[in-house]
């Protein structure tokens, strides 16, 4: 049995908001190589815990760590090797397309040169709209100048918030092929969702939050996609009794 070095290790997270335990007591390892699909209705915890992983919200109780760094207290060293795109495409409107992108070089710290934005651009079918304000561009040509970032900084950890959302043919098959040759290269994913489409043939297993836990954490290689909606189903349903 192959074994991958786990680069996101979750353990025992609880987050409250006032009295609502959003999650609790989640564990959830994502291995070198491999995806993980996070399923659940909403307000089931999804994006909650990717917010924790990428250090944007504290826990309550539990640790995460990204590449044994801690996401609490060595946030920066976390910041260093990941890479988050969240549901919203989170672009500057009144800048053009390799404005957003120099911008966001320069606060990260990477090199900012034109050749290789311009290249990042290209890599998203957005070179020919460089000098174009993002206030034109549509939802999905948002979505893919979001996406032109992983070329730029080349994490080795990527979290989703609905991957493919927003997306049009083209950026869908784009980033699929982006996520399976960063797997190759032995990054990890972690991707939030609602969709049964092509976040699961990326997906090497799939986790169902419900009820502000874990209730299933299984191989997806096995699963027919009326597997999949199946124990969905029967594991959020189990979780709202």
């Amino acid at each position: 049995m192959m074994t991958h070095e786990a680069l996101i290790e979750v353990v025992g997270l609880v987050r409250l908001f006032g009295t609502t335990r959003v999650l609790d007591g989640v564990s959830l390892t994502v291995g070198s190589g491999e995806a993980v699909a996070l399923l659940g209705p909403n307000g089931s915890g999804k994006s909650t815990l990717l917010k924790i992983v990428a250090t944007l919200l504290r826990p309550t109780r539990g640790t995460a760590r990204v590449l044994g760094h801690d996401c609490v207290r060595q946030a920066e060293a976390v910041r260093s090797v990941l890479g988050l795109i969240a549901h919203g495409a989170h672009v500057y409107d009144d800048l053009t397309a390799l404005e957003n992108l120099r911008f966001w070089t320069t606060l990260s710290g990477l090199p900012a040169d034109r050749e290789r934005l311009m290249a990042a651009l290209g890599d998203v079918a957005l070179e020919r709209h460089a000098d174009v304000r993002v206030r034109t561009f549509s939802v999905g040509m948002k979505r893919r100048l979001a996406l032109a970032r992983l070329a730029l900084a080349r994490p080795r950890v990527l979290l989703l918030d609905e991957p493919f959302a927003g997306l049009d043919q083209r950026g869908r098959k784009w980033l699929q092929g982006r996520l399976e040759t960063f797997k190759a290269s032995g990054g990890a994913v972690l991707m939030a969702t609602h969709s049964f489409g092509r976040e699961l043939e990326i997906a090497d297993r799939l986790a169902i939050l419900a009820g502000g836990r874990v209730a299933l954490d299984t191989p997806r290689a096995a699963l027919g996609a009326d597997d999949v909606q199946r124990l969905y189903a029967a594991h959020t349903e189990e979780a709202a009794l």
